[in-house]
């Protein structure tokens, strides 16, 4: 965890994810799933308030051996790496940057060179 971080509720996952462009969900039975113009992203799974994320390779490998408390190697799949994130272990920053990055890796190049439109949200101590 980063310094004292205050844990992440899914509400602000939700918040992330409404803020970006074009995206698009799909409720199943025990997820969530999140696609840009059709590619997908993102799941999010209440019953353990863990999401799914899309990751390059090196970036899987790297959360997972640095923090396995709050990463999980989830799949490999197309040269990307997906990660298990657990919320509680991350500041809202550091969701906000994970979050944005697998729907960069997603979107068509046109959308992903537009900055998203994300405030960032302080917590207070």
């Amino acid at each position: 965890m980063k310094g004292s971080a205050v844990a992440v509720q899914s509400d602000e996952f939700f918040r992330i994810v409404g803020a970006l462009a074009d995206v698009r969900s799909a409720k199943g039975e025990r997820y969530t799933s999140y696609k840009v113009r059709g590619k997908l992203f993102g799941y999010y799974w209440p019953r353990t308030e863990t999401v799914g994320l899309k990751q390059t390779l090196s970036e899987q490998k790297a959360l997972v051996s640095e923090r396995p408390d709050v990463f999980e190697e989830q799949f490999t799949a197309g040269g990307f790496g997906w990660v298990v994130v657990h919320l509680a272990g991350l500041e809202a920053d550091e969701l906000a940057e994970l979050v944005v990055e697998a729907w960069r890796l997603s979107a068509p190049d046109d959308l992903a060179a537009a900055p998203p439109d994300l405030p960032l949200r302080t917590s207070s101590p």
